[in-house]
């Protein structure tokens, strides 16, 4: 008896997700030009899909951090160390990049009066590490409701570490509970798909291009720099972790990890694809429940490249000439920047002025340089994004699989 043939709904159930992803953004595109007002209509299940994960998100990071260390076993080895260099390496890493490229093609703004933003950009270094500073010792329901997720890995710590010497009955509580959030995770990850249709459909009927195309210039640098570290320096850095090729892994982790960033625009709903793609990857859950949300605050390579390029094209356009020891001195900076930028879309935006700072450059001009920030971060910010939590996963895997030789196969999955 012959069964009969699978229907177009029944393969793309039986797809792989990043599979599903694709065909709802091209759903996406396909309805944004077709019929714009019902795309504004259906980013109602993008707004949806992104609130849901930043929902789910500060919840599963409390959980699965505090029930990781409290059943830590003696003798059991994480990584986090390691990781956190790869961190500040990769960070660094990328402002070079940026500057290096800056100066090879630069760029220029057209800066008019239009304002930027409502928020107020921190006024100096050390405002930026204070704030990160008092995020540790934040009120923990002040922390899960306003997603600081600095303050809540602080708690989580601290309750795990004291739940060490809780009952096994209670640890196995909170196993159960890690194990219940972890569930609910999946099932919004399994929406993924609609929600892609939906922002890809709304953004584009919404913004378009148009905005962008006075920008040409200044997005290429941009956009050349990210790529550049996502397939190079990455790639060279997980070699020199690995010592084996770090292509298989590097592109696991675009493909599964930065593709919903992209969309997303933001790392902190990004962690819940990340922890996800951990588990699937076979990483230690002690380390990667530690490393992923961590990461989505201070590995920001994306972060650090806009930082840089902007300032310095505000410096071009100005007419500042900007010698060797002050770039480096930006590379510094915006690393340092970039750590304390927040894992929300546009976060890096508002740092801008910092680094704008070491040129002379006021404050009124700067927050000029951010407003074309804002025209530009419907392609800006997404790609940055993707950058930034793609290498959350990456850094976190190098970091494991250098311990672990055995597990050289991990990389290649999809």
């Amino acid at each position: 008896m012959t069964l009969p043939a699978p229907t177009l709904v029944q393969r793309i159930q039986r797809s792989s997700l990043v599979m599903r992803i694709f065909v709802g953004m091209l759903a996406g595109i396909a309805l944004a030009f077709l019929a714009p007002q019902a795309a504004l209509a259906v980013g109602l299940l993008g707004k949806l899909f992104i609130s849901a994960l930043k929902a789910v998100a500060p919840v599963l990071v409390l959980v699965l951090v505090c029930a990781s260390i409290a059943n830590h076993k003696a003798g059991q080895r994480t990584h986090i160390r390691p990781i956190l260099v790869l961190y500040l390496l990769g960070t660094f890493a990328a402002a070079v990049v940026a500057v290096s490229v800056s100066f090879a093609f630069p760029s220029t703004l057209v800066l008019s009066t239009a304002a930027a933003s409502e928020t107020a950009p921190p006024g100096g270094i050390g405002e930026v590490l204070r704030t990160l500073l008092f995020s540790i010792a934040s009120n923990p329901v002040k922390a899960l409701l306003e997603a600081n997720f600095i303050g809540i890995l602080g708690w989580a710590v601290g309750l795990g570490i004291a739940l060490r010497h809780a009952r096994q009955s209670t640890r196995d509580l909170l196993d159960d509970l890690a194990g219940g959030v972890t569930l609910i995770v999946r099932v919004v990850i399994a929406f993924a798909p609609l929600g892609i249709f939906g922002l890809v459909a709304s953004t584009l009927a919404e913004s378009g291009f148009d905005a962008l195309l006075g920008y040409l210039r200044l997005l290429a640098v941009l956009l050349g720099c990210m790529l550049f570290v996502a397939l190079v320096v990455n790639p060279l850095i997980v070699f020199w972790k690995l010592r084996r090729n770090p292509y298989p892994l590097v592109f696991t982790c675009l493909r599964e990890s930065g593709v919903t960033a992209f969309f997303t625009r933001s790392s902190a709903a990004n962690i819940p694809v990340n922890l996800q793609l951990c588990e699937r990857l076979g990483l230690h859950e002690d380390t990667y429940s530690v490393s992923i949300p961590l990461g989505a605050t201070i590995n920001m390579a994306g972060a650090a490249v806009t930082i840089s390029v902007l300032s310095l094209a505000a410096a071009n356009t100005l007419g500042i000439a900007v010698d060797l020891p002050s770039a480096l001195l930006l590379c510094v900076v915006s690393a340092l920047c970039a750590c304390g930028a927040s894992g929300v879309a546009g976060g890096s935006l508002l740092l801008i002025p910092l680094a704008c700072g070491l040129f002379g450059i006021s404050g009124e001009v700067a927050m000029q340089v951010v407003a074309v920030g804002f025209v530009i971060s419907i392609l800006q910010d997404s790609a940055e994004t993707a950058l930034n939590s793609s290498t959350d996963v990456l850094f976190t895997a190098a970091a494991c699989l250098a311990e672990e030789p055995e597990d050289a196969g991990v990389g290649e999955h999809s």
